[in-house]
């Protein structure tokens, strides 16, 4: 099988060197800090963008691809109903197709209960104007041809879109240098860089950068990083694994999920297969800390995700992974340049079996790749959009469980907005950190 199109060694595009001081600096170069750059150097800020690794090494270029509203928070259906706008206007920024296609979301129902779960969904976005409509079993046959299976309906979006992610991220940095962004790779963050009680740089395994501020977007890292910092947010990381196959007959150009598969069409005419309401749970210190937050969506949720008893060595949670380190010391985000976690091979022969049940008339599926990834999740199952109070200057922009490159250029205008004192133009109150310790109920997101 093709290997990964990213790892360690992936050729280094932008090298440096390292300024000196800066208006911003942001940590991480996923979609989130990609697009909080990109604004930034677009707003005229001299803006350095930081990664350990490589350009979109991680959760950002391992994702599905669903640029979706469907099944989002009603929160964030304001800020994705944005970014959908913005990511066809970066998509003309580049000379790199990213495979941006509408193709609309599809989420089947087997059962009911599921029915009525889209439509208590459909009911709470009511407000915002979305296409999405209920389909009953003939009209799902109408939209996917020659599919087996007990379906008894469906919800769909006919306006949501999709993209490759390992070419879509790569591309926007290349746009955010050309606003002016520098951006190097391979040099992690060691630390905030602390003046008289607030932040005045950071500290990288290549020197100090002078800055008023900076924003924190380090994916499944982020929670370490502030840990040291003396911040603990309840931050987890699980595992998705996923598969890509040959290239096959068309069968739907959007995205489409049950509780067992998700898949959705490719650019290289293939598709891509991931489970559809599965994760894993590497057990670490942080999970039995922060296990208390989490008690709402496990009683939601008891099996959706299945607990192993240690990480690797060296993940983010692993029990052998320091929590604190001096300025000077090599950080763990040195050793372990980009999170590639083994894919589940069970899980891959699984999705596998599940799709040439779903459509027999393709014959035997031939995988092309697999892979897996560490997403980033909250309790409540949406993200962290907020400046930290007890760090002035820090901006963090983390936990999107899932959702984060769909949402990831309106995510990114909103932080760097936050970082610069302008205007944001939503209402963040859900996404606010405060809600982990103000006393209030954990209200969980959409679960359809």
């Amino acid at each position: 099988m093709i290997p990964f199109p990213i790892s360690e060694a992936t050729p280094i595009t932008y090298a440096g060197p390292l300024p000196s001081e800066a208006d911003v600096v942001v940590i991480g170069c996923g979609v989130i800090g990609v697009c909080t750059a990109l604004f930034l150097a677009e707003a005229g800020k001299r803006v350095v963008l930081l990664e350990k690794g490589r350009i979109a090494g991680e959760q950002s270029s391992r994702n599905w691809g669903w640029i979706r509203q469907q099944g989002r928070d009603p929160d964030e259906i304001e800020i994705v109903k944005e970014a959908q706008k913005i990511w066809r206007d970066l998509a003309t920024k580049t000379n790199v197709d990213i495979g941006l296609t509408q193709g609309g979301t599809t989420y089947l129902a087997h059962t009911q209960s599921e029915m009525d779960g889209y439509r208590a969904w459909m009911d709470s976005v009511k407000a915002h104007d979305l296409d999405s409509r209920m389909l009953n079993a003939a009209e799902v046959s109408e939209l996917i041809p020659n599919m087996s299976g007990n379906h008894i309906g469906a919800i769909h979006t006919a306006s949501d879109m999709r993209a490759e992610p390992w070419v879509a991220v790569p591309a926007l940095a290349g746009i955010a240098a050309q606003a002016g962004a520098q951006i190097v790779e391979n040099c992690a963050v060691r630390a905030l860089d602390m003046t008289a009680g607030r932040v005045s740089g950071v500290v990288t395994e290549m020197g100090v950068i002078k800055a008023p501020e900076v924003v924190l977007a380090g994916g499944a890292w982020s929670a370490l990083f502030l840990r040291n910092m003396g911040v603990s947010i309840p931050q987890l990381s699980v595992r998705s694994t996923l598969a890509a196959t040959q290239p096959l007959p068309v069968v739907q150009m959007g995205g489409v999920a049950d509780k067992k598969l998700a898949f959705r069409a490719r650019t290289d005419g293939g598709y891509s297969l991931a489970s559809g309401g599965f994760a894993e749970l590497f057990v670490g210190p942080d999970a039995f800390r922060a296990l208390p937050k989490y008690l709402t969506q496990l009683r939601a949720d008891p099996f959706g995700v299945r607990l192993s008893p240690a990480a690797p060595k060296g993940f983010p949670d692993a029990w052998g992974t320091p929590r604190s380190w001096a300025d000077d010391d090599i950080s763990p985000f040195e050793r372990m340049r980009i999170l590639n976690p083994t894919p589940n091979s069970q899980k891959i022969h699984d999705l596998c079996a599940r799709f040439e049940r779903m459509f027999p008339h393709l014959g035997p599926v031939r995988l092309k790749s697999a892979w897996a990834g560490m997403i980033d999740t909250m309790p409540d199952i949406v993200p962290v959009m907020d400046r930290v109070a007890t760090l002035p200057g820090l901006t963090v922009g983390t936990g999107f469980s899932g959702h984060g490159f769909g949402i990831g250029p309106a995510a990114g205008r909103i932080l760097a907005a936050l970082a610069t004192g302008r205007e944001v133009g939503h209402d963040l109150t859900r996404f606010r950190l405060s809600r982990f310790s103000d006393g209030s109920a954990m209200r969980l997101g959409p679960a359809i």
